[in-house]
């Protein structure tokens, strides 16, 4: 009878606390957003199975050695551990939790080897994290890959669009002045961190967003990252009414002249220029950009098409597996149920809609500075959803005229806007470092 009840407590069912019921239904809605209705599946999918598999009860997939030691509660390792950590003997395991976070990296390694000498081990999870995310390997292996796929002609065929993508990213900068107004008002606790890690949504860059809260906000990795996914895959709904509300009909019938040719000599040189340009003025941007730019050189140039085709499909489609899964981890229950999370996807959602917005002015803006007229709506494309916001701004200038082909335009800002989101990251990164000393 005995041995039965010690099977039963040791069970995921008995060990179940409500957080991780919520969380497993919150990443099973996330499944059904993705294989349903089709938003941005190959990221969520794995994000969702990867919460699921957080939130098992007992399993610690999650969570490092000295993590689980404090989650199993082994008196003799917590003595340890406290000590470690100078805390009281056996303080509380929510205590132990925050002072193990909180600890310099020497103490945490100490920490770590504790529980391994007792026999513990990372999890599953925590080990996808440390490699692909906590490293930054995995965003900037996806951020090769959008480079191979980019093709900059459109932005080299009509260079202004570069001034619309620039624009959009209004709406990272100003979601950071909100998220520390919040803060100042006393109705959220973010820290200039947590701010500039948020803001970062507004770009509608997924591996940026990870990129950039993985270095400056880790806590907030969850919940930034399905921000930013969910609101990707949501342009086609956010973005027509604010698109329609700042133009006129006019204004949506603009018909747009035919590209000019870009030589192969352009888009060889372009990436390499720009990389040296930024990369001068804002180092913390150089590895974003790096890889973006060392991605489209491998495309243009010709001459290795077959690492080209590599970075492009297989190398991307792997990493997108342990990024997501990752991200996953993240979802834990103690770490997503916070009153930070809606604050992140309420400006989340404000940062899209201002940088959308942002883009759709600066067209305007162009239009009164200049001769040749752009039609406003691919201002809203200056988010880097590639290619969606295109193809919103392609759909709503057919809708105004039905001979209005806009998708070609569109992807001039959609690409300036990856340019501008992997700048913007560079320029939070370094703004943070600076005050945070």
């Amino acid at each position: 009878m005995d041995n039965l009840l010690n099977l039963w407590q040791s069970s995921g069912a008995y060990q179940m606390a409500s957080g991780q019921f919520a969380m497993i239904l919150v990443c099973l809605g996330l499944l059904f957003l993705a294989i349903r209705k089709n938003f941005e599946p190959l990221l969520l999918v794995p994000i969702g199975f990867g919460g699921i598999l957080a939130n098992i009860p007992g399993a610690h997939l999650a969570l490092s050695a000295a993590e689980t030691a404090v989650a199993v509660g082994d008196s003799g390792v917590l003595l340890q551990l406290a000590q470690l950590l100078g805390l009281e003997n056996l303080a509380s395991t929510t205590a132990m939790k925050e002072a193990l976070g909180n600890a310099p990296a020497s103490v945490q390694a100490q920490a770590m080897a504790v529980a391994q000498d007792a026999g513990y081990n990372n999890g599953m999870l925590y080990n996808f994290y440390t490699v692909a995310i906590a490293s930054g390997v995995a965003p900037l292996v996806i951020f090769m890959g959008v480079g191979a796929m980019t093709d900059f002609g459109p932005l080299l065929a009509n260079p202004r669009t570069l001034f619309l993508g620039a624009a959009a990213q209004f709406g990272i900068f100003a979601t950071v002045l909100g998220a520390v107004g919040l803060s100042a008002a006393g109705i959220m606790d973010f820290s200039i961190a947590d701010a500039a890690a948020i803001g970062i949504i507004g770009g509608a860059d997924g591996p940026t967003a990870i990129y950039v809260s993985s270095l400056l906000a880790p806590d907030l990795l969850g919940a930034i990252a399905v921000a930013a996914y969910s609101y990707m895959a949501l342009v086609p709904l956010i973005q027509p009414p604010i698109m329609r509300a700042l133009t006129t009909p006019e204004e949506r019938r603009i018909e747009m002249v035919q590209l000019r040719h870009v030589t192969k000599r352009e888009k060889i040189t372009f990436p390499l220029l720009l990389l040296i340009l930024v990369a001068l003025f804002l180092p913390d941007a150089a590895p974003l950009l790096g890889m973006f730019c060392f991605g489209n050189l491998m495309r243009e140039c010709g001459v290795v098409s077959r690492l080209s085709d590599t970075a492009q499909n297989a190398l991307i489609n792997i990493t997108t597996i342990f990024l997501g899964l990752s991200v996953g981890s993240k979802l834990a229950a103690d770490k997503f149920l916070d009153p930070k999370t809606l604050g992140i996807l309420a400006l989340g959602i404000v940062a899209f809609s201002i940088g959308t917005a942002a883009g759709v002015l600066m067209a305007k803006l162009l239009n009164l500075l200049s001769k040749h007229k752009v039609n406003p709506l691919i201002g809203s494309a200056g988010v880097s959803a590639v290619p969606m916001a295109a193809r919103v701004s392609n759909k709503l200038g057919l809708e105004a005229n039905p001979h209005n082909f806009l998708l070609m335009h569109a992807m001039g800002p959609n690409v300036a806007g990856v340019i501008g989101s992997a700048v913007a990251a560079g320029v939070m990164i370094t703004m943070v470092r600076a005050m945070t000393g």
